[in-house]
């Protein structure tokens, strides 16, 4: 669900801390995702591998030919199998952002962005950005998937306070700085990083019955954040959201895509 580090220690202790008011009242949160990935090409008609279950692969999708550039990632990139970048890798840094702001849904979502970089077969952007309201406090997510911004040094996560900020490189770590941009305090390092621990607390509330670092329904909220900006940048909308239940109020286009069409016999039965 990409919430593995909601068990890293430092990051737990970080979050700590902001709830203390190290960098005082928290009002906004950056994140950004920088990759290096190449074009899919144009995908053609081709042979089902034999080692591909192409009926199960589709899952709930409805049914659709086999071409050379879906299996085994490329699917991340059409909108009828995947939401990309933004379902793929947004969710670990707004999860992030959304336990360090202490908030669950927000009042107004955008994304803005393209496919800019190649002429493929890709749908969903490889450049944009996602930003949310959440009333007395903000969040955005950036996104350039296919330049790794090598000269620039962004944060995986940073947080901005009336007295301070504070940074996550993305592992086990944290630094705090004041408003003169003096670093006050860091921490990185030790055990309690990488994904073994939040397995390991998985594991353990199978086991021992004991309490989740993330249940499903944090993991659900912060998901929903990267559904509700694929929403926003599909309708070209500025999406008023109802902070109570996360629902998308008065906007009849971007609605027609909470839901997804199922192939018959896979619809879900809540």
């Amino acid at each position: 669900m990409g919430n593995q580090r909601r068990s890293y220690a430092n990051v737990i202790e970080a979050i700590q801390k902001l709830r203390e008011g190290v960098i005082g009242k928290v009002l906004f949160s950056r994140s950004y995702y920088n990759g290096a990935r190449g074009s899919i090409k144009k995908g053609q008609p081709a042979p089902v591998p034999e080692t591909l279950n192409w009926q199960l692969w589709q899952g709930p999708t409805p049914e659709r030919p086999y071409k050379d550039n879906l299996h085994p990632y490329n699917w991340h990139w059409h909108w009828h199998y995947g939401g990309g970048e933004m379902a793929n890798n947004g969710v670990h840094a707004l999860d992030v952002c959304r336990w360090g702001l202490g908030v669950d849904y927000p009042t107004k979502v955008t994304f803005l962005g393209g496919r800019y970089h190649f002429d493929d077969d890709q749908e969903t952007p490889d450049t944009g950005s996602a930003v949310y309201d959440f009333g007395h406090c903000g969040a955005s997510w950036d996104d350039s998937s296919c330049n790794a911004r090598k000269g620039e040094k962004n944060p995986f996560v940073s947080f901005y306070g009336d007295k301070g900020m504070m940074t996550m490189s993305g592992g086990n770590d944290y630094i705090v700085y004041d408003l003169n941009g003096k670093e006050t305090d860091k921490k990185s390092g030790g055990p309690g990083g990488g994904d073994v621990p939040h397995f390991q607390n998985f594991a353990d509330a199978i086991r021992e019955n004991k309490p989740l670092n993330s249940d499903i329904r944090e993991g659900q909220k912060s998901a929903q954040l990267c559904h509700l900006a694929n929403i926003a940048y599909r309708t070209s909308s500025v999406l008023n959201i109802d902070p109570k239940t996360g629902r998308i109020l008065g906007n009849p286009e971007a609605q027609k895509l909470w839901k997804r069409e199922y192939r018959p016999g896979w619809e879900p039965k809540v």
